[in-house]
């Protein structure tokens, strides 16, 4: 079956798909996305071998809870109750940080999907504390999870060699080699009127942003091929001008602002 993304996620590639494989190398050993996020394009592609990480633990958490224990995962899943108040319970079990600490990583899976489809516009943002901060979706219903994409990502986890991981993008950088095709999708550069600043406390910024040329730079002279997407700024296309720079037109629907959503210009950047 054709696979897609479970969970909601700002910056999400689904708008963009056409575009990103349209400038796809021609052959590649094994697919590595640094920063994995709702995980669009290898959905897409459903490669055989691939290495996917990010940085946020619960994020990962799930992806190796559906693939290790699918069946548990969607029974506990299925034991939370749609409400504001049933909401707010599960949301808020991480004030609590020793009790927090002991709940179970299948439970924390649950949790993570949980509150990615009854947030706010399914966004992910915890406050400086770390603790999740998003308010409730007011649904009515619960949501009718496709069970049969479901189970296929858990299978298609399990009968393909993929790798899974959650660290810092750059600690990564050891295990590319030659043959191997790197998908970046970072934290975008800003344009002030398309901010996500409001759902994440992330540092990736300027200077994160040309650390993670530099690191482009090394995997060229390594022979290695990456694609990398961000807005369409002066300065990511200043900073990658050496590459090839493909200016594209995407949609954007997770923003606190209507005004924020709808058609912006943004770059694919190849080494090929």
């Amino acid at each position: 079956m054709l696979l897609q993304p479970l969970l909601k996620w700002a910056g999400g590639k689904r708008q963009l798909l056409g575009e990103l494989i349209r400038h796809l190398p021609s052959h590649y050993d094994r697919y590595c996305e640094p920063f994995f996020g709702g995980g669009a394009l290898m959905f897409e592609l459903t490669p055989a071998c691939a290495l996917i990480n990010d940085i946020n633990q619960d994020l990962i958490n799930f992806y190796i809870q559906l693939k290790k224990h699918p069946d548990k995962l969607l029974q506990i899943l299925n034991s939370f109750e749609v409400s504001k108040e049933a909401y707010l319970e599960i949301r808020n079990a991480d004030r609590d940080v020793e009790n927090f600490a002991k709940l179970s990583p299948i439970y924390k899976a649950a949790r993570t999907f949980y509150l990615n489809r009854y947030c706010f516009n399914g966004l992910y943002r915890v406050n400086k504390k770390g603790f999740f901060n998003v308010p409730f979706n007011n649904a009515k219903k619960q949501y009718d999870l496709p069970i049969d994409l479901y189970y296929g990502i858990s299978n298609y986890l399990n009968e393909h060699d993929i790798t899974i991981t959650s660290k810092n993008y750059l600690k990564l950088e050891k295990e590319f080699k030659e043959g191997d095709f790197v998908y970046f999708d970072p934290p975008y550069d800003l344009v002030e009127k398309y901010s996500f600043t409001d759902y994440s406390n992330s540092s990736f910024k300027t200077q994160e942003q040309i650390e993670l040329k530099q690191l482009c730079d090394r995997l060229s002279e390594k022979n290695i091929k990456f694609m990398l997407s961000n807005s369409a700024t002066d300065f990511i296309k200043e900073l990658y001008k050496d590459y090839n720079v493909n200016i594209v037109s995407a949609t954007r629907i997770i923003n606190s602002k209507v005004s924020g959503r709808g058609a912006v210009e943004e770059v694919i950047v190849t080494n090929y």
